[in-house]
């Protein structure tokens, strides 16, 4: 025959497996291990395709007096210093240039070069091409 279980039964048990879960959620439980959080650059991979352009006149994010007759480029986000190989995608000449500046903040362009730069990879006819960006060590 079947018997009738009480309430009090069913409460114990219920109580007994919400205790059980509980410990073992608990359990699981980790922190989050610290992270430092950098304005620039966090990370970058080998290597960086995109449009790139040329400008003229205006004054540097880093405070350097701009000369058009550098090899120097702005990027959004690689610290100032840094040099970077640029290479034309189109005809394969590149040039290494120092990063010097923010920019470019038209959507698309990963990188601004200076004249100077942009006369030895072939640029400054089109105003605009397709290039490679790579870490130069």
């Amino acid at each position: 025959m079947l018997q009738m279980r009480s309430k009090a039964f069913y409460s114990v048990r219920f109580r007994l497996v919400l205790v059980v879960c509980v410990g073992a959620l608990s359990a699981c439980q980790t922190k989050a291990p610290f992270v430092e959080i950098r304005p620039v650059i966090t990370h970058w991979k080998p290597y960086q395709t995109g449009i790139a352009s040329w400008y003229r006149d205006h004054r540097t994010a880093s405070g350097e007096r701009f000369s058009g007759s550098k090899l120097a480029g702005a990027h959004r986000t690689l610290k100032f210093g840094t040099q970077v190989k640029v290479t034309n995608l189109r005809n394969g000449r590149s040039v290494v240039v120092r990063i010097n500046d923010r920019g470019p903040y038209i959507r698309g362009r990963v990188i601004d070069l200076t004249h100077a730069a942009a006369k030895a990879i072939g640029l400054t006819e089109s105003g605009i091409a397709k290039v490679r960006l790579e870490l130069a060590h």
